[in-house]
């Protein structure tokens, strides 16, 4: 096992520990690999976490193993982690609120990977600058294919609802799920912390009426075998989905990647959407962040 190393990262010190331990074994990809992932990436995935309470899914023994949710920061966070508590009522830990972390720097992002949180969850909102939660500024459609269908399927879906997004002024942004679906973005400026549900829910009701055979935007299970399931709840405020250029806890390192629309038009199965993380970095350098159209203010949701 590999000595604990104590490192400088932009002035912060942290003590990593592990690093030789294989998080991904089916792959060899190993704690360094996760923090040297995420420290190249962190420039293009910190904007898309600034100012959003992370949820973490903890991997310590690896992917071949069970993980956790963590959402309270404080059990572990040096006094200079960024934590806003925010009210939990109803949580499973039956605490009534918990601190979580704000993650919109490197050494935030190396202190995340060295505890094994592969994945980061946000919502699709902000904490103000007094700490108190900002209106959506994101709208999410996660889109769940019920096999045998897949994301080649789910692109068929993305780009219809794309279309409808334009009609009313909106530039919608896909990504892969770094497990077998994808999501739909755009960004958007409300007041309200439920209209971005019942606007997302309408677009999906549509869809499932224009494509019965492909779409389905009810939640019962027994309805998504052979369609995909338009998931318009995951803009509930109480709700998170996986960030851009998060890890994800497969048996190989795959990413939720963000794509280019071409990508989404010539998918014919699904490794053509599959990206690991190395295939993340070159993307990067190739294609900077295709997200950065979601941090620039949106247009407001129609009535």
């Amino acid at each position: 096992m590999a000595e604990d190393v104590l490192v400088d990262v932009d002035g912060r010190r942290l003590k990593l520990t592990n690093l030789d331990k294989l998080l991904y074994p089916d792959d060899g990809f190993s704690k360094a690999d996760v923090i040297n992932y995420y420290s190249r990436a962190a420039p293009v995935l910190t904007p898309h976490l600034l100012d959003r309470p992370v949820t973490f899914r903890r991997f310590p023994d690896g992917v071949a193993a069970p993980g956790f949710f963590e959402k309270n920061a404080a059990r572990h966070a040096p006094d200079w982690i960024r934590t806003v508590t925010i009210e939990t009522p109803g949580s499973s830990t039956g605490a009534e609120s918990l601190d979580f972390a704000l993650l919109g720097d490197l050494p935030s992002l190396v202190w995340a990977a060295n505890l094994a949180g592969l994945e980061l969850h946000v919502p699709q909102w902000t904490i103000g600058p007094r700490g108190g939660k900002q209106p959506p500024d994101r709208l999410v459609f996660d889109l769940d294919p019920g096999p045998p269908a897949t994301v080649v399927e789910c692109c068929a879906v993305a780009r219809r609802l794309r279309d409808l997004l334009a009609e009313d002024g909106f530039e919608a942004i896909a990504k892969t799920s770094g497990s077998k679906g994808m999501q739909l973005y755009t960004a958007i400026t409300t007041t309200s912390t439920t209209r971005p549900s019942e606007y997302a829910k309408a677009l999906a009701e549509r869809l499932e009426r224009e494509m019965p055979e492909l779409v389905v935007s009810r939640m019962a299970k027994n309805l998504r075998p052979r369609k995909v399931f338009i998931d318009w709840s995951q803009n509930n405020p109480h709700k998170t989905t996986v960030a851009p250029y998060s890890l994800r806890a497969r048996p190989l390192p795959t990413v939720s990647t963000p794509l280019t629309w071409p990508e989404v038009e010539r998918c014919r199965k699904p490794a053509d959407l599959t990206f690991t993380a190395d295939d993340v970095l070159d993307r990067i350098d190739d294609h900077g962040d295709l997200f950065a159209p979601l941090l620039t203010k949106g247009p407001r949701l129609p009535r």
